[in-house]
């Protein structure tokens, strides 16, 4: 069974798409990791990352640069959704993203073009997202838990520039897959957004709660 989750920064695709992979019990990816490593590979080089050429140079980072603590601040997911613009950049990725999805016994896999390009074929896509106001909340207190400050004007203004960047650019925009399925967690805990979810998985699958 192939799961994709899909939606924007701080909608609770991440922490869902791993509850759902415990759940059932399947291998499970966070595709942005491999956008913030070339972001940050791109940085150690000295890059642009509005040029194509430097963030295709950055997608030669070493697999151990996916455990680095720096890839989740907020300066490298900033550097994350530029060079996913690039269309050579998601190209790059693809095969990558591609052979885990498609691996033996299925996978779930989290990211903004999953359900539409990755993997269209997933058995359920997932478009899990919510207001701008409550993403912004989210990410306050995650960066503020981490000793990070930022303003919570300064965070939503950021997650509208990024929102914008993912919709509008040619390569694998962000969009809900035709046949996704839409979860709005703008007022739901994360307890409350999983269980939804791995409802919403059981029904569309027609299996049994996993004990």
């Amino acid at each position: 069974m192939i799961i994709a989750v899909d939606g924007p920064t701080a909608s609770g695709k991440g922490t869902i798409a791993k509850a759902l992979g415990r759940h059932f019990r399947l291998p499970h990816l966070d595709t942005g990791l491999l956008y913030r490593a070339v972001g940050y590979q791109l940085q150690l080089d000295g890059g642009d990352p509005d040029s194509e050429a430097d963030a295709l140079a950055a997608c030669n980072f070493p697999d151990e640069l996916l455990g680095h603590p720096g890839l989740r601040s907020e300066a490298t997911g900033g550097l994350a959704s530029r060079v996913s613009a690039h269309t050579a950049v998601r190209q790059a990725l693809f095969e990558r993203q591609r052979t885990f999805a498609t691996q033996q016994g299925g996978a779930v896999l989290d990211g903004r073009d999953i359900g539409t390009v990755i993997a269209p074929d997933a058995d359920v896509k997932l478009f899990v997202t919510a207001s701008v106001e409550a993403r912004a909340q989210r990410r306050w207190q995650e960066m503020n838990d981490r000793g990070e400050e930022h303003s919570l004007e300064e965070i939503e203004q950021d997650l509208r520039r990024r929102d914008e960047r993912d919709r509008s650019r040619a390569a694998a925009p962000l969009v809900a897959a035709d046949d996704a399925v839409t979860l709005d967690t703008s007022e739901m805990d994360k307890d409350e957004a999983i269980s939804k979810a791995i409802e919403i998985v059981n029904t569309l699958t027609g299996q049994l709660p996993c004990p």
